[in-house]
């Protein structure tokens, strides 16, 4: 959580209204400047914003608010809410490809495919805002442009950008390694040599 309210212009126009605190005292707990204050006073600043009391929201007590009024020095502490709200990961929206790039996206798949095979198909949807059936019709050169097709890095397309290939690349090379099978002798050494059976000379004789 911030040390600023949730609506801070909002906050500070209920604030200059109802009390009597300093400009820097609001502009302080509302993490705005003092001249921004200053102009929501003379009614140059937030034209429109309806107050929002920070009382009632939780975010400020009456008694903060006293002992900030009775002190011009004081500064405001916000109200920590004794309910934990976890943060919304939003899902992420599919890739939106704009039209004058959509041509060159198929030239993009290609220069994937062939320069970072241990891509998955899902990654290069992820990654260039296409469908499964067009890169497996490039794959296959079934792709009714398939003659004219030439391999060209979707970072300089401007279809990705190269943190996000990077990202891909190294999930699908933590992916492959995790998957690679141990060869048939590992874990196996060699028998010490105090293990092993003596073999008398006459007997090999």
């Amino acid at each position: 959580m911030t040390d600023t309210p949730l609506m801070p212009k909002a906050t500070a126009v209920w604030l200059v209204e109802n009390t009597s605190l300093t400009f820097d005292q609001i502009a302080d707990f509302c993490g705005l400047h003092v001249l921004e204050v200053k102009g929501i006073a003379d009614g140059d600043v937030a034209h429109g914003i309806r107050g929002s009391d920070p009382i009632t929201s939780g975010q400020l007590t009456r008694e903060e608010i006293a002992r900030g009024q009775e002190d011009p020095s004081y500064r405001l502490k916000l109200s920590r809410s004794k309910v934990f709200i976890p943060e919304i990961k939003m899902k992420r929206a599919p890739k939106y490809t704009p039209v004058s790039r959509r041509h060159d996206r198929p030239n993009a798949i290609l220069w994937l495919l062939r320069h970072h095979p241990e891509l998955r198909d899902a990654q290069i949807m992820r990654l260039v805002g296409t469908t499964k059936s067009t890169i497996e019709a490039i794959r296959e050169r079934t792709h009714w442009n398939s003659a004219n097709l030439q391999p060209q890095d979707p970072v300089a397309l401007g279809l990705c950008s190269q943190i996000d290939l990077d990202a891909e690349v190294q999930k699908a090379a933590k992916r492959a390694e995790e998957e690679r099978p141990e060869p048939e002798h590992a874990g196996v050494t060699l028998q010490p040599v105090a293990d092993q059976p003596y073999l008398d000379i006459e007997e090999w004789k």
